[in-house]
């Protein structure tokens, strides 16, 4: 699904979020505000919008994604993007090799959530961080309601002429409405063995931004 998707994805999610798309990987950056001789792993990077944004001097930055045909358009778009096939369930890299796990709008399309962040975890230095970005459930109860419209309604037309992939972006819908709140989520990292979990909610707890740490020195 995502391979069909991969030539377009970026600016129909662009099209889809009214421009937010950008804004969010900012803040997301912003947040984990690389330092040269850090690592950062960046999964379902898909084609490497996220990771780019990451990239600073003496940052090690890779993207990680599930999906071939995303990897393939990535490295076209960024050569200076380290890209790698990765199964967040079984990711391909050593104990304690990040000082920053990231995942941005891919954690929902994991098929066991608890074992990608326990790997997560694994791969991630004592003291390093954890940030996930993610589709969340609105806080404003006023707009709660024109939001899943806008989610059952309007996105699939849109994306439909967007994209000819429209079942990709009604499984979009879908897995958002069915995803976990912001503190069912703060639970499940928890559970996994991360510690110091926060989270804060951006435009109205549509997305909402997690962070934990590994505990250790």
């Amino acid at each position: 699904m995502f391979d069909d998707v991969a030539d377009k994805y970026d600016i129909t999610n662009d099209l889809l979020s009214l421009g937010q798309s950008r804004v969010w990987r900012r803040k997301v950056a912003k947040f984990i505000s690389p330092k040269s001789g850090q690592a950062i792993l960046d999964l379902a990077a898909g084609t490497g919008a996220s990771s780019a944004a990451f990239t600073a001097p003496g940052v090690r930055v890779v993207a990680g994604d599930f999906s071939n045909g995303m990897l393939e358009v990535g490295r076209k778009r960024h050569p200076e993007l380290e890209f790698v096939f990765a199964d967040a369930t079984n990711l391909p890299f050593a104990d304690n090799e990040f000082d920053v796990t990231t995942i941005s709008f891919g954690l929902r399309n994991v098929v066991d959530v608890d074992k990608a962040l326990k790997e997560m975890l694994r791969v991630t230095k004592p003291g390093g961080r954890l940030v996930v970005f993610e589709f969340s459930r609105v806080a404003v109860p006023g707009l709660r309601g024109l939001y899943e419209f806008y989610l059952t309604k309007v996105l699939p037309t849109v994306s439909g002429l967007a994209s000819r992939a429209t079942s990709a972006y009604g499984y979009l819908a879908e897995s958002i409405m069915a995803w976990p709140n912001q503190t069912e989520l703060a639970k499940k990292i928890e559970g996994a063995g991360w510690s110091q979990v926060t989270y804060k909610n951006y435009t109205a707890g549509i997305v909402a931004l997690h962070s934990a740490v590994k505990a250790g020195k």
